[in-house]
């Protein structure tokens, strides 16, 4: 399985774009973490979505697509003190299709909140999420409005492991209790994903 895990600067942000690239197309079990999900999505505009100049703003301020952008209350001439930091809740929208239930839905639970704590200042572009999720790239939690996107994956047929997380799970994970998202990269790199959901569906139905 492959981590790539969050940081800020453009220093081996093209290595990042390809592995994200790597793994998706080989199917290798993929967790991205704050900048690990924005070059996962950076790397979908360009390559499936076919937007050549998708980019962050972070890293091109003058992109043609800048799928990930500088959040609206943040001060881009002001580093310190800016970021979006803290516990925050995260909100499931699963598919309308059933026999497509999220992965984040197994491994957190599908009736339980999911609070955890994040730690950046760019987002993935609002404007652009309708088109990205039509071409196949599904933002499964939000922030409580909508608006704000904090899990992405893909369909399991199309990949068995590739997720994504805007904030960092790392930061409330323990030896004895992994954090949810790393225990399930675990499980997909070991070949036991598959019985854990089953595990979960029938202890669902209890």
């Amino acid at each position: 399985g492959i981590v790539v895990p969050g940081g800020f600067g453009d220093r081996g942000v093209d290595g990042k774009v390809l592995t994200a690239k790597y793994a998706r197309e080989n199917r290798v079990p993929y967790l991205g973490v704050c900048l690990g999900m924005q070059v996962a999505v950076i790397e979908y505009a360009r390559n499936v979505m076919d937007w050549k100049d998708a980019n962050s703003e972070e890293f091109d301020a003058d992109a043609g697509h800048k799928v990930v952008v500088f959040m609206p209350e943040i001060n881009p001439e002001v580093m310190g003190g800016t970021m979006r930091c803290g516990e925050r809740r995260t909100i499931l929208h699963e598919q309308e299709d059933p026999t497509k239930r999220s992965l984040v839905s197994y491994l957190y639970g599908k009736d339980k909140p999911i609070l955890e704590r994040h730690r950046h200042r760019y987002e993935v572009n609002p404007e652009l999420v309708p088109a990205i999720r039509e071409a196949g790239l599904n933002f499964v939690g939000t922030d409580d409005k909508g608006v704000r996107m904090q899990v992405v994956e893909l369909d399991r047929e199309v990949h068995p492991f590739y997720f994504a997380t805007q904030y960092h799970p790392e930061f409330k994970s323990h030896p004895n209790e992994p954090s949810p998202p790393f225990h399930g990269l675990i499980l997909a790199a070991t070949g036991q994903l598959a019985k854990f959901m089953a595990d979960v569906e029938a202890s669902e139905a209890e």
